[in-house]
């Protein structure tokens, strides 16, 4: 491949601060006119709260209404949360950004692109798609790339109609800059992946059965298989629902374990799953849907922190953040002079949270006592 793609994909370089880089994980927002107000209002409590050193944000992120002006708007409303705020924020697209043909992947690019906060990237005619590219850490006082964050457009459909995977043009370049990068220092750098469908492999990594029993799901193409956690395996999370990974497979996970410099791949795209599992030495991880509907349902939504130490990179941790456990009853009472529409989000995540709280630790403690196995690991 062209070498210039080395030079081409490259984002505005972060650096650890203090010895930390703190990563805030946000996907599938789904902005619209039904969910803008509460939506918007909970992310920026939670960029004051949690104050990351950069967002990543995985797509799906503004719905592709039939007004291209709502459409620019909204991400503009977005954006400015992290400008406002000066967060830097690193965006790829999703199966429903552009789908609509209202918008394309390139002109949201580019109004995301009019924030200074953006440190995204457009790779041009280089690759298909928009939003592959990645973002070095660089070491504190030096121009050394110690870590590093891979951005991937996932694409969204493929050609029948079923989801799209990575491509194997962008298997390639990711292979190409992964030994560029360890050629340059001699070593590997290790890594964090980031896009919105996630990889096939999540099936292998969990456990087949013949029978759906509770948190047991049919597989996304093959409705005879069902699937759960796998005891023998490092998880984590919760598993809610299927699976949605891509119907063909071009060896990205495989790349990804061949170069052994990234520690784990994170995705949305499954609403409600907060789940992981370790697969090969790599982590296969999907964070929580970061919006709110208005329902109970979505008050379990939220977003994912991950952390990394500069003292050690080939590490990192990771939370899961719950809106229901972020806003409950006994806490009302501090947002009260916050504001109209905090208040209101507040008040409306921790009454309706609490009946979504008692049926997600009921279910758990039910399959627990009668059906003997996990079905909750530590987030």
């Amino acid at each position: 491949m062209d070498k210039n793609i080395f030079d081409k994909t490259s984002a505005t370089p972060l650096c650890f601060k203090n010895g930390k880089l703190k990563i805030m994980h946000i996907t599938d927002t789904h902005i619209g006119s039904g969910n803008e107000e509460m939506t918007l209002c909970l992310i920026a409590q939670a960029l004051d709260r949690e104050k990351p050193d950069v967002a990543v944000v995985t797509g799906d992120t503004i719905s592709s209404d039939n007004d291209r002006n709502e459409v620019f708007e909204r991400s503009r409303r977005f954006m400015q949360l992290f400008q406002d705020r000066n967060i830097p924020v690193a965006l790829t697209f999703g199966n429903h950004d552009s789908e609509s043909g209202v918008v394309t992947r390139q002109e949201l690019m580019a109004c995301y692109n009019e924030f200074s906060c953006s440190i995204s990237v457009d790779e041009g005619d280089i690759m298909e798609g928009c939003g592959t590219y990645n973002v070095p850490v660089l070491a504190s006082g030096s121009d050394e790339v110690k870590f590093n964050l891979w951005i991937f457009d996932s694409g969204d459909y493929d050609d029948e109609g079923k989801y799209a995977n990575v491509s194997e043009e962008k298997v390639e370049w990711y292979k190409e800059k992964s030994k560029a990068y360890e050629s340059m220092y001699g070593k590997k750098v290790f890594s964090l992946a980031f896009q919105h469908i996630i990889v096939p492999e999540s099936y292998d990594a969990l456990k087949k059965v013949k029978y759906m029993t509770p948190y047991t799901y049919k597989g996304i193409y093959h409705h005879e298989d069902y699937y759960r956690f796998d005891p023998k395996r490092q998880n984590f999370g919760t598993l809610k629902e299927p699976p949605c990974c891509g119907a063909i497979n071009h060896g990205q996970f495989d790349a990804l374990v061949e170069r052994g410099d990234c520690l784990g791949i994170f995705t949305g795209h499954d609403h409600t799953n907060a789940f992981g599992v370790k697969y090969k030495g790599v982590d296969i991880v999907n964070s929580l849907s970061t919006r709110y509907q208005d329902d109970c349902f979505s008050t379990q939504y939220g977003y994912r922190i991950i952390e990394v130490e500069e003292k050690d990179t080939s590490v990192y941790k990771s939370r899961v953040v719950r809106w229901y456990n972020i806003y409950k009853p006994e806490n009302l009472a501090e947002y009260k002079n916050k504001g109209d529409v905090v208040y209101k989000t507040a008040k409306s995540v921790a009454l309706k949270g609490l009946r979504e709280r008692f049926l997600q630790g009921s279910g758990h403690l039910i399959v627990r006592i009668f059906g003997l196995r996990k079905v909750k690991y530590k987030d």
